[in-house]
């Protein structure tokens, strides 16, 4: 078992947050997600198989998932002021241009896993709202005959800004859900916005619900990648679109050897001087490192199931946006 797992799922909406409590069901959310048997084999092949790295330490699959857990758990409060000096500010042009890769319409429904704090969806909202305003405006010239009143209408109906669109942000982590909660309030996003507990591994949605999954900075820490991509694939729709930003392996020795200097030596100081956590980093760096190459990382995807599937590199190849359908 990864870590902890609750089935508790927070909605919030235009109306605000309301709560369920196990046992309630909303449309097109599972109730239980049973695991299929495993079967026989031997003692050595099943202790290798339930070993797996956290960091550059080996430790079982059950101990994975709760030190993943704890290091979220740790870094939330200050994950948004750590990314930004760790990358120097990058990892939020890597985001624009994820959306950018994604292009979104009104109408579409996404789902972003590992997105605690709320950076792809808020972007999504941003993008969908930009794009459904731009159409009202085509269509309010070919409609002369409108009032100004009927016009002002149009612009304040909040829900039909986005045209019909809506993401679900899925994280495992309480504490990163809570901070993005937080900075959605604080911002003003209520509209087309939900947040739920759940695990990547058993995502707690029916199948063919959503038009686009994304998952940023996120798979690396899921302790069997290949079942998060299985479900992936199982909640997209047929055509639905599958785009993962992951650190990746850089391509020019001269960066490659300039980054592992900064990574190692620069990196978890930052995490103790501004987040009094140099563990957390350590492991986030060695994390990193321990990621399959884009190549491999592209096998895993189609794998599971997925097809036309291609990777960018972005920043000499520090990171990689890996792109999926379901056909």
């Amino acid at each position: 078992m990864a870590a902890p797992r609750s089935w508790v799922l927070w909605s919030f909406c235009c109306r605000g947050r309301s709560r369920l409590l196990p046992g309630c069901r909303l449309p097109g959310l599972r109730s239980s997600w049973p695991r299929g048997p495993l079967g026989a084999r031997p003692l050595s092949q099943e202790k290798r198989a339930t070993e797996t790295h956290f960091g550059f330490e080996t430790v079982s699959e059950e101990e994975k998932g709760g030190k993943v857990y704890q290091v979220f758990e740790s870094v939330a409060k200050k994950y948004d002021v750590m990314n930004d000096m760790m990358s120097l500010g990058i990892h939020r042009v890597w985001k624009d241009l994820l959306l950018w890769k994604m292009r979104p319409f009104p109408g579409t429904q996404l789902l972003d896993v590992a997105g605690g704090t709320g950076d792809i969806a808020f972007r999504f909202l941003n993008y969908v709202q930009a794009q459904h305003q731009r159409k009202e405006k085509r269509q309010l010239r070919a409609q002369q005959n409108l009032s100004w009143e009927e016009i002002a209408k149009k612009y304040q109906n909040e829900e039909d800004s986005l045209g019909g669109s809506h993401v679900m942000v899925c994280d495992i982590n309480k504490e990163m859900l809570k901070i993005g909660k937080q900075k959605a309030r604080a911002q003003g996003y209520k509209a087309g916005l939900a947040w739920v507990l759940g695990d990547a591994e058993e995502l707690p949605f029916d199948d063919d619900k959503f038009d686009v999954y994304t998952i940023a900075f996120g798979i690396r820490n899921v302790t069997h990648i290949d079942r998060a991509l299985q479900e992936a694939h199982r909640v997209l729709k047929p055509g639905g679109r599958f785009l993962c930003l992951e650190f990746s392996q850089v391509n020019n020795p001269l960066v490659s050897r300039l980054y592992d200097v900064y990574s190692f030596q620069v990196i978890p100081v930052l995490g103790e001087v501004i987040a009094g956590d140099w563990k957390s980093y350590q492991y986030l760096v060695e994390s990193i490192r321990q990621f399959p190459s884009q190549e491999e990382f592209k096998e895993m995807i189609e794998d599971a199931g997925f097809q036309k599937v291609t990777y960018e590199n972005l920043t000499s190849g520090i990171v990689a946006i890996h792109s999926g359908f379901k056909l």
